[in-house]
């Protein structure tokens, strides 16, 4: 059973960003405009707080929603992505995310690491159902942009998880 204590600060600090670099990849794929992004990241809050009510048999995910529910987090966006174009926001959020999985791979049991993943790609999945993309003040546009879906589909790649 994975806890905080079996990382140190740095890979743990690494690990609460996770979620939100999911849904920051998705963000960065396909911009929507200053209320789509609210929407957007605001669904990896949401679910953060659906681990909070509903629980989940993953220790590691549990660990992380009660640290981050603690306030032990700064939740700003990481300095060094200051100044970048989306499509570098996009690549560094998954390379963010492939040295977790690396991580966690290494440190935890195969269905932690696995179920912790699959949870990282369920984050993405539901930050990019979040808001509408194209269309004009809320009408038409799809529901998950084919940028959204191929960022999905890279992330769960360098993941190692299939969608």
């Amino acid at each position: 059973m994975p806890t905080k204590a079996d990382f140190t600060a740095e890979e743990w600090n690494q690990i609460q960003r996770a979620p939100f670099m999911a849904g920051l990849a998705v963000v960065a794929a396909s911009p929507s405009g200053p209320f789509g992004l609210v929407k957007e990241m605001f669904a990896v809050g949401k679910m953060l707080g659906e681990v909070k009510t509903q629980g989940s048999s993953n220790e590691l995910i549990k660990a992380l929603v009660a640290d981050i529910e603690a306030g032990a987090r700064d939740l700003n966006a990481p300095a060094e992505l200051k100044g970048k174009t989306p499509d570098q926001v996009k690549s560094y959020a998954i390379e963010s995310l492939q040295q977790v999985a690396a991580l966690i791979e290494k440190k935890t049991k195969a269905d932690e690491a696995q179920g912790f993943k699959q949870w990282l790609v369920s984050v993405s999945q539901k930050v990019a159902e979040a808001a509408k993309e194209g269309g004009f003040l809320g009408f038409g546009g799809t529901q998950v942009s084919e940028q959204e879906a191929a960022t999905i589909k890279e992330l769960s790649t360098a993941l190692g998880v299939k969608v």
